[in-house]
């Protein structure tokens, strides 16, 4: 990627977010990027949303110690992870995720605006 390319989240309770790919699992970069637009069910665990996305990958270059601000797919539930503070799992500060994920885009800007997102919220992703 020369260019970082950039994705709208967005609910009702948060209005749009822009958030961009980074140069990291770069196979997980593209599956996401060509299943773009899609939208899922918010579940929120801790200060992490995560929801059901119609794509699949493998774990790739996987981690779970995060930071506030990554967007990640999860191999396991097949879902988009995006952490603005700390889980359940944590035991630090930061965000860590339940089991290994593919560390994939970041938040441009405040991630803790999504505090604000309820569960069972309706979460649509697409590209700029």
């Amino acid at each position: 990627m020369s260019e970082a390319e950039k994705f709208l989240i967005s609910s009702e309770s948060i209005g749009e977010i822009q958030a961009e790919f980074i140069d990291k699992n770069l196979d997980t970069v593209d599956t996401i990027l060509k299943a773009l637009p899609f939208e899922g069910t918010a579940n929120v665990w801790g200060e992490e949303i995560y929801f059901n996305i119609p794509a699949s990958a493998s774990e790739e270059d996987s981690q779970q110690e995060m930071e506030v601000g990554d967007i990640a797919f999860w191999p396991m539930g097949n879902a988009m992870c995006i952490f603005f503070g700390p889980t359940p799992v944590s035991d630090t500060e930061k965000p860590k995720a339940y089991s290994p994920v593919n560390l994939f885009a970041k938040i441009i800007g405040d991630a803790k605006i999504l505090k604000k997102v309820k569960d069972g919220e309706v979460i649509r992703v697409k590209k700029i």
